[in-house]
């Protein structure tokens, strides 16, 4: 008996077809669906929700999950819930001079301004053999003494002339406002170890300074400009004649930074003096008429250099100054966020009006206070 070839197109076999397909396509094609879709076993919490606003902002919600990148996920949802990211951590120079417009401080408090510190162990391997410790002939210094510095300042008028100067403050000139401050720095030379002659003070060199901020906004070779400083500077050390050291300058001083590195450019005009008068008329012979100081913060260690010239070729003289801080974190996690062990070397003229024109070799040791942390 022949059997009949039975054709493809007969109308039980396509219905047995669709009856498979309609049954196992939703299973094959389930792994592929979107959360947001749900299934007919598991549907979406989105699905459950009631209202319709609510149901909606869900779905538009599930997008940031498509988002593959980490960051830019959780970014994705913090826009959509309306929170803001973390403010970057705040720059030293902000710190010091109170640039950030979201936090600033009230006006009269004391804040540090230049650092402070105490170093037991200041050995110069070239002590002035010039001027005697005192009145006293016969005195002669040591070559280890103490060395101190303490530096304050305050700011006595915060947005000066604000409302004056708002029209220029709103055009882009790289200027966001002004304001005041008042410092005073004193830096001392103790002859803690010379017994022989009562451990004297040797020198001490009282330093304040008006001093109107600039906050500043601009880009320059990569470095962001933050702070320009126009003021007075008057310095001395308290003495009488033949050794007493005074001036009186004019100061200009430009601070920039990126990221945890800060340059800070200081400048200088002595204001004349009248002959008789003047304590020390060839200071800026030694001194010059600026310095600059370069520093990195770096796992809260502090990396400093400071340069100073005369710039003049054929009687050239200058300084140099390096600092280290270390932090005591390895001794207490609180100690360490307030001090820190503190390494100085001098080399060079100035690094006291005494010596203002004698060549100073020191290595110091000691503490400062950490205020980067």
């Amino acid at each position: 008996m022949q059997l009949k070839k039975r054709k493809i197109t007969d109308k039980p076999l396509l219905s047995s077809l669709a009856v498979l397909a309609i049954f196992f396509l939703p299973h094959l094609l389930m792994p592929c669906l979107s959360d947001a879709a749900g299934s007919a076993d598991r549907p979406s919490p989105c699905a459950r929700i009631e209202d319709n606003a609510a149901r909606l902002k869900c779905f538009d919600d599930l997008r940031c999950a498509q988002i593959q990148d980490g960051a830019e996920r959780l970014r994705c949802f913090d826009d959509l819930a309306g929170r803001k990211p973390p403010a970057p951590p705040e720059s030293m120079l902000a710190k010091l001079w109170d640039l950030d417009p979201q936090n600033r401080r009230r006006s009269f408090v004391l804040t540090p301004h230049r650092p402070n510190y105490i170093l037991p162990v200041a050995y110069n391997s070239s002590p002035n053999r010039d001027d005697a410790l005192d009145f006293d002939p016969n005195a002669q210094a040591n070559y280890n003494e103490a060395k101190f510095q303490i530096s304050i300042k305050a700011k006595v008028w915060q947005d000066a002339l604000k409302d004056v100067l708002k029209d220029v403050f709103e055009k882009d000139i790289g200027v966001r406002g002004i304001d005041v401050w008042l410092a005073y720095t004193q830096l001392s030379f103790w002859q803690l170890y010379n017994s022989a002659f009562s451990a004297p003070f040797r020198d001490t060199n009282y330093e304040p300074e008006l001093l109107v901020n600039l906050r500043t906004d601009y880009e320059l070779l990569g470095f962001k400009g933050r702070i320009l400083n126009l003021g007075f500077n008057h310095q001395s050390n308290g003495r009488s004649k033949p050794l007493s050291r005074s001036w009186n300058r004019l100061v200009a001083n430009v601070g920039l930074e990126r990221e945890n590195f800060n340059v800070l450019l200081k400048t200088w005009y002595r204001m004349p003096e009248d002959e008789q008068g003047d304590d020390n008329p060839d200071i800026t012979r030694y001194m010059g008429y600026g310095e600059l100081w370069g520093t990195i913060y770096w796992n809260k260690h502090r990396f400093s250099a400071m340069l100073r010239n005369n710039l003049r070729p054929g009687d050239n003289r200058g300084a140099i100054q390096l600092d280290w801080s270390i932090p005591l974190s390895m001794i207490s996690e609180n100690l360490g966020n307030k001090f820190s062990f503190y390494i100085q070397y001098f080399n060079g003229y100035g690094e006291s009006l005494l010596d203002y024109n004698k060549s100073i070799n020191r290595i110091s040791a000691g503490f400062m206070i950490a205020e980067w942390n």
